[in-house]
């Protein structure tokens, strides 16, 4: 088995392993346990039943060693810290992979109504659940930020949040975090993600608050799909989220800005290749991962659905690594954010 083939696989089946460093819910469509596969990180589901497992800090498939090191990521000395008013470090922000701190800044969504939900998408469980805060406050965030830095090494920040009802969609929130973490560690890079505001003079804030990269995720180019998955969100139209991408490519450069694509919500493959070489033309990075359907996800508890065959995820994963190779783009030329870590996809094995 090759290492691309075991990385699908992985992502798909995922690996029998307690980690200490694990992502329970949340905005995007990753609820893994992280690791790093020959030093490199990967976030990979964490399941029972899964014939992969770590021994020794050897990957094993159904008790063979597969002569791959494998390692969880450890569990971060800031996790052990609380503001002053008592809220614990990990509740405003989290480790992603072994140097990428991540937090959703706003952890509710005016599109979370069963009818409007994105159904992979669980940002109000963590809350629900007591894992996080509904707000975090900049002043919060950049002493948090210093303290990763300080005390782990962490490398790049990445700043999502839920969409608000503002014409915004949440985006000047974002900005004022994002100038509060800048002052305070001025050499972090930042990636910022949100729905195309409403309002696009609220891109270049995010710009000039001092975001070096930007992703605005819409999941799937197929307007069917959208509306199956993402009611509420695909009433913005794509149209839309073409202008935002341009304005943004125009503002904070080629392959500074992002988009996922999920594999495996029943859009053609030819036609989501298509759509990627389309981005990348543009100078969007499209940032293919697999569809996963989480715990307390709508996907999980009312569709019962499964995740992508692995030979459809090799398939579209190695076209768009080959599109993204031709045009001289690949993830760890962003600054910052999810393309830039790259653990969730296949495609950094891949050279994308």
């Amino acid at each position: 088995m090759t290492e691309v083939s075991t990385r699908v696989d992985l992502a798909l089946r995922g690996i029998r392993v307690e980690v200490p460093v694990r992502r329970r819910a949340g905005a995007g469509p990753s609820d893994d346990g992280h690791v790093l596969i020959g030093g490199i990180g990967a976030a990979l589901p964490i399941r029972a039943d899964s014939p992969y497992e770590i021994r020794g800090d050897r990957l094993l498939l159904d008790g063979a060693d597969l002569g791959i090191a494998v390692e969880p990521v450890r569990r971060p000395r800031f996790y052990d810290l609380r503001t002053a008013d008592g809220v614990a470090y990990e509740q405003i922000a989290r480790l992603h992979g072994a140097d990428v701190l991540a937090t959703t800044v706003v952890q509710t969504c005016i599109r979370y109504a069963a009818d409007q939900r994105c159904r992979f998408c669980s940002i109000e469980e963590s809350l629900a659940a007591g894992n996080t805060v509904a707000v975090k406050r900049p002043e919060q965030l950049a002493e948090v930020a210093a303290a990763a830095v300080r005390l782990d090494g962490v490398r790049q920040m990445v700043m999502t949040t839920g969409t608000s009802a503002g014409k915004d969609r949440g985006a000047r929130h974002l900005a004022r975090c994002v100038r509060a973490v800048r002052a305070a560690v001025p050499d972090l890079p930042i990636q910022v993600q949100c729905e195309p505001p409403g309002d696009p003079a609220a891109l270049s804030e995010l710009r000039s608050a001092g975001a070096d990269s930007i992703g605005i995720h819409v999941e799937s180019l197929d307007d069917r799909v959208r509306a199956r998955w993402m009611p509420g969100k695909s009433t913005v139209p794509l149209s839309e989220y073409r202008a935002a991408w341009a304005e943004a490519v125009r503002l904070f450069g080629r392959n500074q800005v992002s988009t996922y694509l999920l594999v495996g919500l029943g859009e053609d493959p030819d036609e989501l290749v298509s759509g990627a070489e389309e981005l990348i033309a543009m100078g969007v990075y499209p940032f293919v991962v697999p569809f996963r359907p989480l715990a307390g996800t709508l996907a999980a508890v009312v569709d019962g659905a499964q995740g992508p065959p692995a030979e459809l995820l090799a398939e579209v994963t190695e076209r768009v690594a080959l599109a993204l190779r031709r045009a001289g783009m690949a993830g760890s030329g962003q600054k910052a954010g999810c393309a830039a870590c790259g653990a969730c996809s296949v495609l950094p094995s891949l050279g994308g």
